[in-house]
């Protein structure tokens, strides 16, 4: 734990900057966000599939920008006025939840949300990973997703306070309650982008634009198109979390219940995010990620079999070991399987693969809740089922099909 505390007192100024900005942005988008489909199903009447489609089409169609900025700031050789920019949209988009009163008002913030951060993702994750050496690019990756997490907690916790005062004891969630969230949240929004304003500095990639002159799928290493397509698959049975949400609410836990346990989950999450990045620098990215998906495949099939609120709590909660696992170690990765003056573009290629695979994921969990799983049998448990599968899948290709060493990038095959 002493090699944890002394390496963190070295890390780099952009490292400690993003991790700050990160914080203050999840303290403002967690406030609002984790309501977000209380606020579509208790008060605008939106169907789960509905919820589904807006979640999905929002976060995909936003994701293909997360391509082009990546390849953008390899071209440019600076990462961080594109950072800023998008999260300046972010921030610029939220005011306008406090006046939508239809599914398609709320459709179009959300995704202006998503094209915010569709612009930031990949120079913000390429800025990090230049600013770091490789033997400890596990422990950037994961002190940033635990900064990021912790933000979650606050903004969890001002959540909370705000629907407590509101309306304790409610099943459902009120208009008023949601919109106070909404202006409190405006506040963190706002100095998140001051802080890597005038916070980060941007720091010079190796030949950016006579390494980058287009972009070339083929130009990338076999490892990372492979393990591209490894988890293109996992996502599509991991539908957005706002279905856990629903399956805790549908299993009976009230809005103050489903707070208190997002809570907890962040709070674990936080906790392993930095210990299981450094950990990924000792034993290697590979065997941390395909334990993380393990646990995830355990989880899934335990939300499927759930039949106590309990349940849903504790399995939510244990959720953030995953996370803590497997969300900051693939994105050192990534950087770890790629050249220096590719990095945006590929983590621009990683996050769009996410999110656009986060479309049918969504649409495929809204029908399989409402009428597939019905038909079948499993009800509401059927999405979660199908996570579990696609994740088992997906962790025999990644040990079986995914190289462990450098391919040629002009090889042929995928």
């Amino acid at each position: 734990m002493s090699s944890i505390k002394q390496t963190i007192r070295q890390l780099p100024r952009n490292v400690w900057v993003v991790t700050i900005t990160s914080f203050l942005t999840d303290v403002s988008s967690e406030m609002i966000f984790n309501l977000l489909p209380l606020f579509l199903a208790n008060v605008l009447g939106i169907r789960t599939a509905g919820i589904g489609l807006i979640e999905g089409v929002a976060e995909s169609t936003a994701s293909l920008l997360k391509i082009f900025s990546g390849w953008f700031s390899d071209r440019l050789g600076e990462r961080k006025r594109l950072a800023v920019a998008g999260y300046t949209i972010s921030t610029l988009a939220k005011p306008f939840l406090l006046i939508v009163t239809t599914w398609w008002g709320v459709f179009t913030v959300r995704f202006a949300e998503r094209v915010g951060k569709g612009v930031r993702t990949a120079p913000r994750d390429a800025l990090i990973a230049d600013s770091i050496d490789e033997s400890h690019r596990g422990l950037a990756f994961g002190l940033h997703r635990a900064g990021d997490t912790a933000g979650a907690v606050v903004g969890l916790l001002l959540a909370l306070g705000i629907v407590w005062a509101s309306q304790a004891g409610a099943l459902s969630l009120s208009s008023e309650t949601f919109h106070r969230a909404v202006w409190v949240s405006l506040v963190p929004a706002v100095l998140a982008v001051l802080v890597l304003a005038f916070g980060a500095r941007d720091t010079a990639v190796t030949g950016p634009k006579r390494a980058v002159p287009k972009l070339s799928w083929r130009g990338l290493d076999q490892r990372f198109r492979r393990f591209l397509v490894v988890l293109i698959l996992f996502t599509l049975g991991n539908s957005a979390d706002a279905f856990l949400i629903l399956r805790a609410q549908e299993r009976g836990l009230d809005v103050i219940g489903i707070l208190v346990m997002l809570v907890l989950f962040n709070v674990l999450y936080a906790s392993l995010a930095g210990p299981l990045g450094f950990l990924s620098d000792r034993i290697g990215r590979r065997k941390v990620i395909i334990g993380g998906w393990l646990f995830y495949t355990a989880l899934y099939f335990g939300f499927g079999l759930a039949t106590a609120v309990w349940h849903i709590v504790l399995l939510y909660i244990l959720y953030g070991i995953y996370y803590g696992a497997v969300e900051g170690t693939t994105r050192a990765y990534v950087a770890d399987i790629v050249t220096e003056a590719q990095r945006g573009t590929a983590y621009g290629v990683y996050h769009a693969a996410v999110g656009l695979a986060a479309l049918p994921a969504s649409v495929i969990a809204g029908l399989l809740w409402q009428g597939i799983g019905s038909w079948l049998g499993f009800g509401p448990a059927a999405p979660f089922f199908f996570g579990g599968l696609m994740a088992l899948t997906a962790v025999i290709l990644f040990i079986f099909w995914v190289p462990t060493t450098a391919v040629p990038a002009s090889s042929t095959t995928i």
